[in-house]
């Protein structure tokens, strides 16, 4: 694995602060009823993005998602106050405000959704990883879905391939405890989710999804199991949630107490405390980090609420282009 600096430490610490304090804006747009339709925050889970980010080459690499899927692109190397102006509905979002918050998208860098049909990602991160091994990329595709998706048939078929094709790919489940609002205990008699690629003969395991060193060393040796041509590997990410499922959701499931708990292991917390306690930082310097994080948040509201929505013609632009029939010019 990529040793794990002072350097990268911080790095940490300043991109899931970034994350963390851009979805709690996203969090008050949305009360404010400007950014609408459904709101998946990713708040308490952003060790696992960190954690894998450092154990990926960005050049190659894919990521794809489900539907709680703001900050993945902003690690990916997407400009956040794209991804603000989406959720914004403007023209200036990643998919020119008609993708929305379920489905942000950027084949620049890689970053393929964004999916609101529970567990319809899976298929597809095995198509973007057999797509590679065809045409000898080097490329591995990281395939991402919640404990709830790990229900669907479309999870088995997708192994089976896999494995028998041996495609570069990495399946993780990102268990955050509830699918929606039902417990992994109450949709399966087992619950240990990683089990599920025994059944395939897949390389599987759990991973403490709270640390991002742990997540780094379980996905370095996937990716690089996968970059061999040794096939797919399939982690499940012990993670929490701190919001509800989304923005509607009245958590009626789960105790308050129960999310107090799960704080205390706060991956943000956790890496602040090994750069304050081996001194990579002092306390002013991380003021200086939390302040840069919160003026680049407020630059992306400002670059978000200033940008236009989009024309009507859009609508037209985006459907088909069909030269016989001159009555709905494109522009794209």
């Amino acid at each position: 694995m990529k040793e794990v600096t002072k350097e990268v430490y911080l790095k940490w610490y300043e991109d899931m602060l970034l994350w963390r304090k851009f979805e709690d804006k996203l969090a008050a747009l949305y009360i404010q009823q400007k950014v609408r339709g459904f709101l998946h925050l990713y708040n308490g889970q952003e060790a696992v993005l960190a954690g894998a980010l450092h154990a990926m080459d960005l050049t190659k690499d894919k990521m794809i998602t489900a539907y709680r899927n703001h900050v993945q692109p902003i690690g990916m190397g997407v400009d956040p106050r794209r991804v603000m102006a989406e959720l914004l509905g403007k023209a200036t979002g990643t998919s020119k405000g008609m993708g929305g918050s379920m489905h942000i998208f950027s084949k620049e860098h890689r970053f393929y959704g964004g999916h609101g049909i529970v567990g319809g990602q899976i298929p597809l991160g095995a198509g973007l990883a057999f797509g590679d091994k065809y045409n000898g990329t080097g490329g591995v595709t990281m395939t991402y879905f919640g404990d709830g998706a790990a229900r669907q048939g479309s999870l088995h078929e997708a192994f089976n391939m896999a494995m028998l094709w041996k495609l570069p790919v990495v399946f993780i489940v990102e268990n955050n405890g509830y699918a929606m609002g039902t417990s992994v205990e109450r949709t399966a008699n087992h619950t240990d989710i990683w089990k599920l690629g025994l059944g395939y003969e897949m390389p599987c395991g759990p991973v403490d999804g709270m640390n991002p060193v742990k997540v780094a060393e379980a996905m370095t040796e996937a990716i690089d199991r996968a970059r061999r041509g040794d096939g797919p590997t399939f982690l499940e990410m012990k993670t929490y949630r701190y919001r509800g499922h989304s923005m509607s959701d009245a958590q009626l499931y789960r105790s308050k107490e129960e999310v107090e708990e799960y704080k205390k292991i706060d991956p943000i917390t956790q890496v602040l405390d090994v750069i304050l306690d081996q001194k990579y930082a002092t306390e002013e310097e991380i003021e200086v980090i939390d302040q840069r994080v919160k003026d680049k948040v407020e630059e992306c509201v400002q670059f978000a609420e200033e940008s236009p929505y989009p024309e009507i013609q859009q609508l037209y632009d985006v459907v088909y282009d069909q030269e016989n029939y001159p009555f709905t010019p494109h522009k794209l």
